[in-house]
């Protein structure tokens, strides 16, 4: 028998389907020689502290380097979060049995590292030794997965694949814990999350904030002319600015006099304006949210709903380009677009015999090519499906459609000792551009200009004052803090290394958009409108690690480059251990030696276990060790204890009459809060 394990349920269906595995069974469904199974995810991580008998934040236990590193069931969440979830048990018991059974497996997760890490981390927790091979495909249809499943790899040519996402959740690991319980442990309350990825990334948006608020707009001037010369109207715009008001408005008295400019230049060149090449995911990204204010993360989720129903290829790519066996079946991809009546309009526009191959490069192909549309048409999808799928099919036709040719014209104009210009472009060739008819103001024909020639004589029917000032850094979208995540401004004078992480950044195109996310769900980022702001919580937690290396966003880029190395075999995985180790002892120390203001926070030995100072967050009071456990929410009944009040119930074990408390019916009470020789808080009503 052979073993498939597939990432989610509904991919397991397909797969069954294809290999007459069609009877039904607990959590798995076989026939023909095959059961098929699946993962629902990652159901195996690495170790909690916990479980590595290490309870609660305590100093002595920093820095935290496992060795070996432990692998346990994916844990509950809330109150369960130390515990194995239940059906994560229950599916491992499953695939464990099958895997028990089988003679070989076959991988077929996503395509991809984080696809590869859930089947290696199930593999090696399971203790399995059976061979596998790997299904790896770029799309779910029925050909594709036919085809994947007639060409299967071996598994071992993965196994780098696998030794990156390893380092990579290692690295994460290492980092997150020891960095987010040193510096919890220095502020003495509190619980601080900071991360490889999350915190550069938090700098990055807190950095923008300051720029933008402390920036100072300065006002300048400049001159606008009208023309008029063969009953053709135009402008043109003084090359100077004037930080002067008085000055620029001298000049205007000047040239109001002269009456005319002289031509002193004409320069006209044709300017080609290459096509897009297809959309990787960190793409797709930026331009949904630019165009239509989805967040990094919604694209992603509507994209894998759509890789997922068959219509496009793997979303989390991060190649804009295919490789030449993909070509010959790019014309049947777009004629088939032909059923969807918005795209089917646009096919006239594409020269089928002239597609432009530029977006063919071997070389730049690793996981997955581009985003592509598949040969399945959708017949009805959501407005939001819709936008995004029709922008990946709009994209494949810009892509293969030739550049667009301008004319692009500049003339320079002359009054007395003052240079004025003006600029036209007209498209003479729409090419790509002409798919969505889009053309920005600099590549449109802008106010028709006459025939002019060097030296001739322009009159002057009129002059303004343009009131300009210089323009305030702008807060990150999501599509500009992808960009700047795809692009880190690389903090070094290293030529070489400059180099060398030019394409590197912070995160991969697949992980981004979870960032942004965790620093949303952690209240350390909020939206307002389109842009990202740092909250005072974010703001306060950046404001400690600001200088610290946690916080460097060349050191993470170097670090991506290094684990891009591993992937293609370039680099030693356990060599990469061994710096993220040192890395994160440096860290830890760096940050235990934090000196945080508490003003106001007071210092409160537990009142269970007399040990440990009590960690005092907005929300509870909590005993930081975890075999004690004692805890107290600060909120009760809808009152919120202020510190005086949690003073007085550990002090004195009990607080002051507290009015304003609710009831679960909705009622009013007053009452103290007491607590007694067991820890535990009560009411005490007045009589």
């Amino acid at each position: 028998m052979i073993a498939v394990l597939a990432e989610k349920p509904s991919v397991a269906r397909e797969l069954a389907a294809l290999l007459g595995a069609t009877v039904k069974k607990e959590g798995y469904l076989e026939g023909n020689g095959y059961a098929v199974t699946w993962a629902l995810g990652h159901l195996v991580a690495l170790g909690l502290p916990e479980d590595y008998g290490i309870k609660g934040f305590q100093k002595e236990s920093l820095p935290i380097i496992p060795s070996p590193f432990l692998l346990t069931p994916r844990k509950g969440s809330g109150k369960e979060r130390l515990l194995p979830d239940k059906g994560i048990l229950k599916q491992l018991v499953v695939i464990g049995e099958l895997f028990t059974k089988c003679d070989s497996i076959i991988v077929a997760t996503d395509a991809g590292r984080e696809g590869e890490l859930i089947f290696r981390y199930i593999y090696e927790y399971l203790n399995c030794r059976k061979p596998f091979e790997r299904l790896w495909v770029s799309s779910l249809t029925e050909k594709a997965l036919n085809n994947g499943l007639a060409n299967l790899l071996a598994g071992s040519d993965f196994d780098n694949l696998y030794l990156a996402a390893r380092a990579r959740s290692r690295a994460d690991w290492l980092v997150g814990i020891n960095a987010s319980q040193a510096l919890s442990i220095a502020a003495g309350s509190g619980v601080y999350s900071l991360g490889r990825v999350q915190t550069p990334t938090l700098g990055l948006i807190c950095k923008r904030y300051d720029e933008h608020e402390k920036f100072i707009p300065e006002k300048y001037w400049q001159l606008q002319l009208q023309h008029t010369k063969s009953f053709i109207d135009f402008k043109s715009v003084s090359v100077l600015a004037w930080d002067d008001k008085a000055q620029a408005e001298d000049a205007l008295k000047s040239i109001q006099r002269k009456g005319h400019a002289v031509v002193t230049s004409v320069e006209s060149e044709t300017m080609e304006d290459p096509a897009p090449l297809l959309f990787d995911l960190t793409g797709l990204q930026k331009e949904a949210n630019r165009k239509f204010g989805f967040t990094a993360s919604e694209t992603l989720e509507i994209a894998q709903g759509l890789y997922e129903k068959k219509f496009i290829t793997y979303p989390r790519t991060g190649s804009k380009y295919i490789t030449q066996d993909l070509w010959p079946e790019l014309p049947g991809l777009i004629r088939g677009m032909e059923s969807d009546a918005a795209l089917g309009k646009l096919l006239s526009k594409v020269k089928f015999g002239r597609l432009n191959k530029h977006i063919v490069n071997e070389a730049k192909v690793t996981d997955h090519h581009g985003l592509l549309v598949t040969e399945k048409v959708p017949s009805a999808l959501s407005v939001k499906e819709g936008t995004i799928y029709h922008m990946i099919a709009l994209r494949l036709l810009e892509a293969v459609s030739e550049s667009c040719v301008r004319e692009v014209t500049d003339i320079s104009l002359q009054v007395l000792h003052y240079d004025f210009k003006l600029k036209s472009s007209k498209v003479l060739e729409p090419g790509w551009r002409g798919i969505q008819e889009e053309f920005t103001d600099a590549e449109a024909s802008t106010d028709t200009i006459p025939e002019v020639k060097a030296d001739d004589q322009i009159s002057i029917t009129g002059i303004s004052l343009l009131e300009k000032q210089t323009r305030t850094p702008e807060l990150y979208i999501e599509a500009s803090l992808l960009s700047a995540m795809e692009h880190v401004m690389v903090d070094t004078d290293d030529p070489k290394l400059k180099q060398a992480i030019k394409h590197a950044g912070l995160g991969t195109p697949a992980t981004r958009a979870g960032i942004i996310e965790a620093l949303l769900g952690r209240d350390y980022i909020e939206r307002k409108g389109k842009a990202l702001l740092p909250t005072p919580k974010g703001a306060s937690v950046y404001s400690l690690v600001a200088d610290k290396k946690i916080s460097s966003a060349t050191m993470t880029a170097e670090w991506e480059l290094a684990l891009a190395g591993i992937e293609e075999g370039e680099l030693d995985s356990d060599d990469f251990q061994h710096k993220i180790e040192s890395y994160a002892r440096d860290v830890t120390l760096e940050l235990l030696q934090v000196q945080i203001k508490t003003e106001g926070v007071p210092q409160l030995l537990c009142p269970r276990c007399n040990e440990h100072h009590l960690l005092i967050t907005e929300k509870v009071v909590k005993c930081p060790e975890g075999d004690c456990g004692w805890l107290q929410f600060r909120k009760v009944c809808g009152v919120l204890l202020s510190h005086e009040e949690i003073v007085n119930l550990i002090k004195n074990k009990q607080t002051s009459v507290l009015k304003g408390m609710k009831s679960k019916s909705g009622k009013s009470f007053t009452a103290k809060l007491v607590l007694n020789e067991q820890s535990e808080v009560t009411f005490a009503f007045e009589k």
